[in-house]
């Protein structure tokens, strides 16, 4: 049974979509509608969501920003665009977020209803080549593997400097013959947990080639059409990815990095779900030209490092980290002493701007010059909030305060603690408090 998010700040749009979906007899569980992207993210974060669906024009937060923070909450939310708008750029941005289906307003109901049942669909046989070889599946049924020499070829490319790097040529159409044009890469490696905490293997020795060879599967469905990127085993039992984007490609994508995270939450969580296996993903940062590959290389090495120091924590990217400030890899002291020092930046950040309209958590993290993802595990395990609880309790403890202690209005508190919307601004208060701003007062 799938739960269903319906955003649209139209309210009889919300409610006729949601009678649709109501009366399908597809497999839903519940449907919740929100009609701003602020509800809609309040939703996503304190529920089970599996699949959203969103109009894309809606006053402070676009369907688009929506899908994007959505993503960073829960990578694997499906989402499908709802638009009055036939805009190929609007398209183009939402298909490249990983969204499902873009609709155009007005709806057809069967054209819609189509569309939500093929996504659901999809969610239940994600992997489809994957459990057939962990089935043991025969027939047809082949995963190519990248060719031996391919792959030694690549792992000298990451483990090695470029030969010439003054003559690129004379590289350029050896890499060119396996697939590398580049001329932007960056480096992502995921190490599978192979052993215990005692150092035994978790599985029989035989077992672990199979494992490898699912774990490339899982990561090669998963950048289908996602990404232009080398997979390949590593020396070290673990998986490599060299992605590369041609100067169009760069120049045309946003939030590559980003994009990169989402990936890297999205393998850790297919793996451990169809291999019951954890796994570390290191993400380097983005860097032009085949000499620098690895450079990236280490910085992957390097991003895993903090795994010692966030062992609940599974998706490192090399630029969270002030390396700079290290002349050797840094111990656990100084580990922890940087995590501190970011948590305690946020905070200050946001007691000083939680009453602004639209904050976002990517804001606050761009000011702590660190992703989202890392500052809300970090902003998580120190405070014991996730950073919109701590958002929302200072607004909370705020406009408690202005309601007992000034004349101000519902809709007066609602804007001066943040938000848009006097009756979503009630809708949390309630559920924070138990009352209702109005019994509050009384």
């Amino acid at each position: 049974m799938y739960n269903i998010l319906v955003v649209d700040d139209e309210p009889l749009i919300c409610k006729g979509l949601a009678g649709l979906l109501n009366a399908s007899g597809l497999g839903i569980g519940k449907i919740m509608t929100a009609e701003s992207g602020e509800e809609a993210l309040d939703y996503i974060r304190m529920e089970e969501i599996d699949l959203l669906i969103t109009d894309i024009q809606m006053g402070e937060m676009s369907g688009i920003e929506l899908m994007h923070q959505a993503k960073i909450v829960k990578p694997w939310v499906q989402t499908i665009i709802i638009s009055a708008h036939e805009t190929f750029q609007y398209a183009q941005m939402a298909i490249r977020l990983g969204a499902r289906d873009y609709l155009i307003k007005p709806l057809n109901s069967d054209q819609f209803l189509d569309s939500v049942r093929s996504v659901l669909l999809k969610m239940d046989k994600p992997l489809p080549r994957t459990e057939e070889a962990l089935a043991g599946g025969h027939g047809d049924f082949r995963m190519e593997e990248p060719l031996p020499e391919s792959v030694d070829s690549l792992n000298r490319l990451l483990e090695e400097p470029v030969d010439h790097p003054d003559e690129p040529h004379r590289e350029q159409s050896f890499y060119e013959s396996i697939g590398i044009a580049g001329p932007y890469f960056a480096v992502i490696k995921v190490r599978l947990a192979l052993a215990r905490a005692a150092g035994e293997m978790a599985f029989p020795e035989k077992d672990i080639p199979l494992m490898q060879y699912a774990s490339l599967n899982i990561i090669k469905e998963l950048l289908d059409h996602e990404l232009n990127a080398q997979v390949f085993y590593a020396t070290d039992r673990s998986i490599n990815i060299l992605a590369q984007w041609s100067e169009e490609a760069y120049a045309e994508q946003t939030n590559r990095i980003n994009q990169l995270e989402m990936i890297g939450r999205s393998m850790h969580h297919h793996i451990g779900k169809y291999l019951k296996i954890g796994c570390t993903v290191g993400i380097s940062q983005i860097l032009k030209g085949l000499q620098f590959v690895n450079v990236l290389s280490r910085q992957a090495d390097k991003a895993m490092l903090w795994a010692r120091e966030h062992g609940d924590y599974h998706v490192f990217y090399y630029g969270d980290f002030s390396w700079h400030n290290y002349a050797r890899d840094p111990n656990a002291d100084e580990l922890s002493s940087q995590s501190n020092r970011i948590v305690e930046q946020a905070k200050a950040y946001i007691e000083e701007n939680y009453s602004q309209k639209g904050l976002t958590i990517q804001e606050v993290a761009r000011r702590n010059h660190v992703s989202p993802n890392y500052l809300s595990y970090l902003f998580k395990k120190i405070t014991g909030f996730n950073l919109w609880e701590y958002v929302v309790k200072l607004r909370m403890e705020e406009s408690r305060n202005l309601l007992l202690h000034t004349d101000l209005r519902r809709y007066e508190i609602a804007d001066r603690v943040g938000y848009e919307s006097p009756e979503h601004f009630s809708k949390i208060f309630k559920k924070y408090y138990g009352v209702s701003p109005s019994d509050l007062k009384k």
